[in-house]
């Protein structure tokens, strides 16, 4: 998946099993893994969250994904 793939899918709200496995390469047991991780997380953090979806600002925070690093190579791409 490319920079300008990875910036529309991180532009949603929520962040599915399918999204999760998109942005990380996982199969779908290690995605659910991971998943279940930051769930736990985030509810110790006092979130309640609505179910099978998690907030795409957090897994991004999680997953230490760089935004302004794929808006530049987006940006490139399209120069």
């Amino acid at each position: 998946m490319g920079a300008k793939e990875t910036l529309n899918l991180i532009s949603k709200q929520w962040c599915n099993l399918n999204d999760l496995q998109l942005l990380t390469g996982l199969g779908r047991n290690n995605a659910l893994k991971l998943k279940n991780e930051i769930k736990i997380e985030l509810e110790n953090k006092g979130y309640s969250l609505p179910n099978k979806l998690l907030p795409m600002n957090e897994v991004v925070s999680y997953l230490k994904i760089n935004i302004s690093y794929l808006q530049k190579m987006a940006k490139e791409i399209l120069n």
